[in-house]
């Protein structure tokens, strides 16, 4: 409930919402990706569909029963009308992200007034393909930048080189650059969004910290945690859903959570 209980007291009972939307979220089933597609469920209109999609079925079954449950104390922007589709897949791999393409085009009604890919874990061309351009249709790429591999100090954000991390951190620094052409490409059709939700308190950052292979890098981890300089998803998050509803943004910046 913590989610819902922070976009409330951000948002104070307005009645702004992200459109009737086609959402698809990768990495759904735990941690920040989960308590995304909780907020973004309280924020649509009736019509929209939410296609959830991570390795594990199970747990995204678990997520889709809860956001239909809540469903009664939605309001006017909420699930309420709202498909919620569950896409088991290796996003990895050729077919899993044929099959996730798929599955949201089956999920997708003709009449989707905004087109949202919220990832930390796919490649947006393909579902940009799939949904084009057309009149009436806002297409928004949010790219999640590094869960754990920023550092803020009181005058900027930067990405850290992590010891130990070299494929995590070179991978996310090819994405951020993925994303930048992107812009450049598809620009005005597309608007992109990077965003650095912080350090969350997470799984990956539990793992990080007890198991890192460098020694000081996991001293650093647990200050963090011990002094509570983690945050809740809920908090990221909710941040993340204020900057997409009002939307005044230029495409393809970079927004860390704590420069909101």
């Amino acid at each position: 409930m913590e989610s819902r209980r922070t976009i409330s007291e951000l948002f104070d009972g307005a009645s702004r919402d992200l459109g009737r939307v086609l959402c698809i979220i990768t990495g759904a089933s735990r941690g920040y990706g989960r308590t995304l597609a909780l907020q973004v469920s309280a924020l649509v209109q009736p019509g929209s569909a939410l296609v959830l999609v991570a390795r594990s079925e199970e747990r995204l079954r678990e997520l889709q029963a809860e956001i239909q449950d809540s469903g009664a104390g939605a309001g006017a922007a909420g699930v309420a009308g709202l498909a919620v589709c569950c896409v088991g897949a290796d996003l990895s791999k050729q077919e899993g992200l044929a099959h996730t393409v798929r599955m949201a085009k089956e999920a997708g009604r003709l009449d989707v007034d905004h087109l949202l890919l919220i990832n930390n874990a796919v490649t947006p061309q393909p579902c940009l393909l799939a949904f084009p351009r057309r009149q009436g249709l806002w297409r928004t790429v949010v790219n999640l930048s590094s869960l754990c591999a920023h550092t803020h100090t009181h005058t900027h954000t930067h990405t850290q080189a992590f010891p130990s991390w070299v494929l995590y951190c070179t991978g996310k620094a090819a994405r951020n650059m993925m994303f930048r052409v992107l812009r450049a490409e598809e620009e005005p059709d597309v608007k992109v969004l990077n965003y650095s939700p912080g350090p969350l308190d997470t799984d990956m950052q539990t793992q990080a910290r007890c198991s890192s292979g460098d020694l000081e890098l996991r001293d650093s981890l647990c200050s963090m945690f011990l002094q509570g300089q983690l945050l809740s998803c809920g908090e990221s998050s909710a941040k993340l859903m204020r900057l997409l509803l009002e939307d005044d943004y230029p495409s393809g910046a970079q927004v860390d959570y704590y420069e909101l």
